[in-house]
C-alpha cells in the first residue's frame, strides 16, 4: 500500500545525465519509487537554458509534457511541436522525440506510467543499440 506524498520541487537538486552526449538538460524527479512511497507513476520537471540540448531518443513508455515556462520546439517522430505554458504534448510509447536545441529557456512537467524513473530505458539515437 502506498501513501499520499508531498514533494517540494524547490528543495530537490538538479539532476542531469552522466554522459553529456545525452544532453545538457536538467531535471528534478518529483515522484518515483523507491524515493517516494508511490507506484504506477513517475513525474518531474525538466529545465533547459538557451543553448541546452536533449538529443532524440525513445522509450517504451508513453510520456506527457506540460509546458510551465518559456517556449520551445519538441521533435516527435520528425515533426515539430510547440511547447509553451499551458500546452500538453502526448508522446506515444516508442516515438522518437527530444529537444535538439533550446533557443530560449523552457521548463516543463513530465510524467510516465511507471513505478520508477530507473524503469524507463532511454534509447538515444546516437548510441549503439544494446
Amino acid at each position: 500500500m502506498t501513501s499520499p506524498t508531498r514533494v517540494d520541487a524547490s528543495t530537490l537538486p538538479d539532476e542531469c545525465w552522466d554522459d553529456p552526449a545525452r544532453g545538457t538538460i536538467r531535471f528534478r524527479t518529483l515522484i518515483s519509487a523507491p524515493t517516494t512511497d508511490s507506484l504506477g507513476i513517475v513525474c518531474g520537471v525538466a529545465m533547459m537554458a538557451a543553448g541546452d540540448t536533449f538529443p532524440l531518443h525513445s522509450h517504451a513508455e508513453p510520456e506527457v509534457y506540460f509546458g510551465l515556462d518559456g517556449t520551445g520546439e519538441v521533435q516527435i517522430d520528425g515533426m515539430p511541436h510547440s511547447l509553451a505554458p499551458g500546452v500538453a504534448l502526448y508522446i506515444p510509447g516508442g516515438a522518437v522525440h527530444g529537444v535538439p536545441l533550446a533557443k530560449t529557456p523552457m521548463t516543463w512537467f513530465y510524467t510516465f506510467a511507471a513505478d520508477s524513473f530507473a524503469d524507463i530505458h532511454y534509447r538515444f539515437l546516437h548510441e549503439s543499440p544494446e
